[in-house]
């Protein structure tokens, strides 16, 4: 590699990092204030705890913005190299384009690589490890879920007000139960109170003094046309709030997500040797079957796209040749929704397994890879 390759390959790997490090905040910042922000400011995890979480939120974050960061890198590096007609100077020297991109090319079989390992590994077992130690840290800790003053809707099926907390003892506590479509069924008023966690239920057990119950109609509880049943109790201790939806996380979709190639290789397995299921069953487990198959292709593409991006955006930075970094990365924004869209439209028919959409997931790789060599060979033929 002489100079020039050395040049265009920092240049670009520079412009690349510092774009890779803030796509994957903007990646990773939703699910930080979402999932940690709370608990951080309850007490219920430690601040180191915070930071190795958000570290992990990150790692899986680099899986979406490496190919964004690679295309925003080639075309801000390459716009401002053309628009300083540093690469006329280089074609005026006998360079071919393909010969000025080859450092290009490089780093993104580079960060192809990478990205795979990512993908396949370092992520999945990021998102794995994040669930652990969030559990974890919020079971050590299951009362600083109550936060005084606080309207706490953290809970699948309640929703929790105190007025003050001292330990485990609680004063104007408001408790509302909800069903299914969050509408209110009961709501529970007390002077005071305790709140303790029974970990054999992973439930937090309420006990209420002085309470006042208030009961609507199960099957229409937003009908007021009906006086709701409000009897007065001097102890209530039959409430439970299960931490199983904040903790445990049981849904197939996610869990599937999570799994590192050798254990998704194995649900695959699993799935496939599993005994057809009565005809009712069947659509469900063929949609279990195809969206792993998806969540592998998937993961394989989000590798190729490095690569691709990489090639679409040598000739759109030379062809561009702007200076200014806003319309580099608006024309790399609009270019990376529609890669995204494109993938999020195929994986929606993971319940037509007759389509086969983990093959049709490769289309917005080859349409990209297309229309990079079909650009590559008419600025190359100028």
């Amino acid at each position: 590699m002489n100079l020039l390759d050395r040049h265009l390959f920092v240049s670009v790997l520079a412009t690349c990092a510092a774009a890779v490090g803030l796509f994957a905040f903007v990646v990773a910042l939703p699910s930080v204030v979402k999932e940690l922000l709370g608990p951080l400011l309850a007490g219920t995890i430690s601040f180191g705890t915070f930071a190795h979480l958000v570290w992990l939120i990150f790692v899986f974050g680099i899986c979406y913005a490496l190919p964004s960061g690679m295309l925003t890198g080639v075309l801000l590096t390459l716009g401002r190299l053309s628009a300083d007609s540093e690469i006329t100077a280089m074609r005026s020297a006998g360079l071919s384009l393909f010969r000025i991109a080859r450092p290009v090319f490089l780093l993104g079989g580079a960060g192809a690589a990478l990205a795979l390992y990512i993908n396949l590994e370092a992520s999945p077992r990021a998102r794995m490890e994040f669930q652990r130690e969030l559990a974890a840290a919020v079971r050590a800790n299951p009362l600083n879920f109550i936060v005084p003053k606080t309207f706490i809707r953290d809970f699948k099926d309640s929703v929790i007000y105190v007025g003050e907390k001292q330990g485990n003892v609680l004063r104007d506590i408001w408790l509302w139960e909800l069903d299914s479509q969050r509408r209110v069924q009961r709501l529970v008023r007390a002077e005071s109170g305790r709140i303790d966690y029974d970990e054999a239920t992973n439930s937090l057990v309420p006990t209420l003094l002085r309470a006042k119950t208030e009961e609507r109609d199960s099957d229409n509880p937003e009908d007021f046309s009906k006086s709701p049943r409000a009897p007065s109790v001097d102890k209530a201790a039959d409430l439970r709030i299960p931490l199983d939806g904040y903790l445990s996380r049981k849904n197939y979709r996610m869990k599937i997500d999570w799994m590192p190639l050798e254990d998704l290789r194995a649900e695959q397995a699993r799935l496939a040797a599993a005994p057809l299921p009565p005809p009712a069953e069947q659509k469900e487990h063929f949609r279990k079957i195809t969206e792993s198959k998806l969540i592998l292709q998937e993961r394989f593409n989000l590798s190729l796209a490095v690569l691709s991006f990489a090639l679409i955006g040598v000739p759109l930075g030379i062809k561009v040749s702007r200076r200014e970094t806003s319309a580099n990365l608006g024309l790399a924004l609009g270019l990376v929704l529609g890669f995204y869209l494109l993938t999020v439209m195929i994986k929606a028919l993971d319940e037509r397994p007759a389509l086969h959409p983990e093959l049709l997931l490769w289309l917005p790789n080859l349409a990209f890879i297309g229309l990079g060599l079909w650009l590559f060979s008419r600025i190359d033929r100028r």
